[in-house]
């Protein structure tokens, strides 16, 4: 792993790779732990749309893991700064949590559940029938679909779990219009990224245990790739896709040991 730690840039996912729901996941303290004291860039890079930058910090803190909120970005972000600048003060219905909620007043957008401009859809665990409803007769309005993320599932204590693109595929086909989803692969969060992290691409890993956001979206902005298999992709998972990682690991401590 000589390669790796020579890299000045570390891009990492945290869901499947730092935790598992409040449990920390094998080798993931003392790599964010190496990372401090190499003075490494490095940024925690989710599709999860639930928390803050500073609630995360929060949460890995009580996990023994203390890390700054400015090494923090999440979908809820990406999507609050892609909606701002397509449409500033833009109104929008939004099925998510307090992480994205706050993202979108922080850019000065508007909540609005009469005829919103916008429906958005995060991470919830307050999905209902009539949110469902709601979203629908917006869309079918004029307003417009955002998926804060992509993903199908992720990975909890409990094990694998709906996510975002589960909970959207439902006002998909009953809307009849496609979501457009902003967190990875999404070019426009590894800009975002790679903008925060201030290092050369040449010079910066990409950590993640997805193959279809995290893994891809490496490849496809010429980062070294490390998918470690404590998340929702097996070793044999791995040979469903048509690319590769670089570096298969067991979990993130091995970059280190």
């Amino acid at each position: 792993m000589e390669v790796l730690k020579k890299k000045k840039g570390f891009i990492c996912d945290m869901d499947g790779v730092i935790y598992h729901g409040n449990k920390v996941l094998p080798g993931a303290k003392k790599f964010v732990e190496w990372l401090q004291q190499e003075k490494k860039e490095f940024l925690f890079l989710t599709n999860s749309s639930e928390r803050s930058p500073k609630e995360l910090s929060e949460k890995l803190a009580r996990m023994g893991i203390n890390v700054g909120e400015e090494h923090f970005y999440t979908s809820a972000l990406a999507t609050a700064s892609f909606i701002a600048n397509q449409n500033p003060n833009a109104t929008a219905y939004i099925i998510g949590e307090a992480g994205l909620i706050n993202a979108m007043y922080n850019k000065g957008l508007t909540m609005n559940d009469v005829n919103p401009e916008y429906v958005i859809v995060g991470e919830t665990r307050s999905y209902s029938f009539e949110k469902i409803e709601k979203a629908v007769m917006f869309l079918q309005k004029g307003a417009k679909l955002v998926g804060t993320n992509p993903d199908l599932t992720g990975p909890t204590e409990k094990g694998i779990m709906p996510a975002t693109g589960a909970l959207t595929a439902p006002i998909e086909i009953a809307s009849g219009r496609k979501a457009y989803y902003i967190g990875k692969p999404n070019p426009l969060m590894m800009k975002h990224a790679l903008k925060r992290l201030g290092t050369a691409v040449s010079d910066t890993v990409i950590i993640g245990d997805r193959m279809d956001t995290d893994i891809v979206a490496g490849i496809e902005s010429e980062l070294e790739t490390v998918l470690v298999l404590t998340g929702v992709t097996t070793k044999e998972g791995v040979n469903d896709f048509s690319y590769r990682p670089k570096y298969v690991l067991e979990n993130v401590g091995e970059i280190i040991t």
